[in-house]
């Protein structure tokens, strides 16, 4: 018989343990609705599918982007009395098979895998018949950071759920802005969810930003900074040859940093990731790859060198510093065109129109597996599933049991046309949201105040613990004409929401156009931009 949710918090906490808030809100409601989970690193997310585990008395399957973080969630999870396997491409295909075996047999309580492997049929076939009770989708926030391109399986995960025989579905992740909230829901294709978004602020972590003049003053900048900063650290640079710079200046600065990106080898990732871990190595200097899953608890600084592409990924690499609660610092610095380049790396774009055409052809056909368009449009993998999730989208086609069928109302051409105009509209978005970055990095009211409330929180008072507040720059926005969360009415791009209000500044998000930054008094005293209620 399946234990209480005292005897399982007992197992999982150990004796006396005692669940958090967002830990208890999170698992109230998870038999009856699907769950997007919002708390900050520390909260325990993973003691809330462990504990939902043990009283379904069912298997749990849990999609996880990195081998790294499979192996500590792994580990995690046994140490709680749970039986875990984890299926990926860097275990030999004997032990895939056994662990897949093992689950459907009931042997298995917990299985990690990434997106790509659940893209796999005999997979999919395996688990359909393990009676999964509860998906998890760790780090949900890649759904949308990653799914559109570098990793299209994971807009593929709410058909694997039905094929699997729709279990429960709990979404997961640290920060998560309101667009993405909804972006996450819809591609989950979560029924009647519950979004829980706890406070994700980390006092424990000073926040500043620094423009400089160009590259060089930047550069020189980040070095200052590392040097400057007694213990662990990691500086977060925007590209490999940028990474292999900033470690040499480094070096040479006396502070030797090990230095990790996407161009070296598994081996060598690996090899840096332990030395981190294991306190061998004290600096890493890294592309975005680094840090998921690498959890050490005493990183006293994190330091980026230029702007991430947008705030979602910012507060997620931020969030590594001070995880053992102490004084830590995250440290933005910039200088003017440093923005540009992220414009090009948020711009994915629409599958192309004959990958479109091709696609939706094969499906014409007659309905069939992803392998079978594949096989009748003559593309890749990884490209069919990118046109098929995009036409999806748009209600062209639609995924039954694992059979992809077309569905009417509407031309090839149409079709193409309407996945063309949502991708636009998208990408209209993704600039918006790097000049959010932007935003941030060059306010001089609270930062972290700004940041939060750019991430969908309400934070009205100063901070104490960031640049601004130090300069005495921030100010009380309370008598503000808007409010963050109010919904307004623009005479021209209609209906948004106020995302952020500075001095004299509000910037609001509109579906038509994306995230726009107004003068606060010009847009009230023209009346452009009212209180929807009012």
């Amino acid at each position: 018989m399946p234990p209480t949710l005292d005897e399982a918090v007992a197992r999982v906490l150990g004796e006396g343990g005692r669940l958090r808030e967002a830990q208890r809100d999170a698992l109230s409601g998870l038999r009856a609705h699907d769950t997007l989970l919002v708390a900050r690193t520390g909260a325990g997310k993973t003691a809330v599918y462990a504990i939902a585990t043990m009283m379904s008395g069912r298997p749990t399957v849990v999609v996880s982007p990195l081998l790294a973080l499979q192996r500590d969630q792994v580990t995690s999870l046994a140490e709680a009395g749970l039986r875990a396997e984890a299926v990926s491409s860097a275990v030999p295909a004997r032990a895939r098979r056994a662990a897949l075996e093992d689950a459907a047999r009931g042997q298995v309580e917990v299985l990690l895998l990434a997106p790509e492997q659940l893209a796999r049929d005999d997979v999919v076939e395996a688990l359909a018949g393990a009676g999964v009770g509860l998906l998890v989708v760790d780090e949900a926030h890649c759904v949308t950071e990653w799914g559109h391109d570098f990793r299209p399986d994971y807009l593929h995960l709410a058909g694997a759920a039905e094929r699997m025989g729709s279990p429960r579905v709990l979404a997961l992740t640290a920060t998560a802005s309101p667009h993405v909230r909804q972006e996450v829901v819809e591609r989950l294709g979560m029924r009647s969810p519950r979004v829980l978004v706890h406070d994700t602020d980390r006092p424990n972590i000073w926040l500043g930003a620094r423009t400089t003049a160009g590259a060089p003053e930047r550069d020189a900048a980040v070095v200052e900074s590392a040097v400057a900063t007694s213990g662990a650290g990691i500086v977060y640079a925007r590209t490999r040859a940028h990474v292999e710079e900033l470690a040499a200046l480094l070096a040479d600065a006396g502070r030797p940093a090990l230095g990790y990106h996407g161009g070296m080898s598994g081996r060598e990732r690996s090899r840096v990731e332990e030395a981190f871990l294991t306190g061998e190595a004290e600096l890493v200097v890294a592309t975005s790859a680094f840090g998921m899953g690498v959890d050490r608890a005493d990183v006293r600084f994190v330091v980026h060198a230029g702007p991430p592409p947008s705030l979602d990924a910012y507060y997620q690499e931020v969030g590594r510093a001070g995880r053992d609660g102490e004084d830590a610092l995250a440290v933005l610095v910039h200088h003017p065109d440093d923005v540009g380049p992220n414009h090009y790396l948020r711009a994915g774009g629409a599958p192309r129109r004959a990958t479109l055409q091709a696609v939706l052809g094969a499906v014409e056909q007659g309905p069939g597996t992803r392998a079978d368009v594949a096989g009748r449009s003559g593309l890749g993998a990884r490209t069919v599933a990118r046109a098929l999730a995009a036409l999806a989208a748009v209600g062209g086609v639609e995924e039954r049991a694992g059979t992809w069928r077309r569905l009417g109302g509407g031309s090839v051409a149409e079709v193409v046309r309407a996945v063309r105009e949502r991708a636009d509209d998208a990408a209209a978005l993704d600039r918006s949201r790097v000049e959010l970055v932007r935003t941030y990095a060059e306010t001089t009211d609270c930062r972290r105040r700004v940041l939060l409330e750019l991430l969908g929180e309400d934070h009205p008072q100063a901070c104490g613990r960031c640049d601004s507040c130090d300069a005495g720059t921030s100010v009380d926005v309370t008598d503000a004409p808007f409010r963050p969360g109010q919904a307004v009415e623009h005479v021209e791009w209609g209906s948004g929401t106020v995302s952020v209000v500075e001095q004299g500044r509000v910037t609001v998000l509109f579906e038509s156009r994306g995230y726009v930054t107004l003068d606060a008094d010009l847009v009230v005293d023209s009346g452009v931009l009212a209180a929807a209620d009012g």
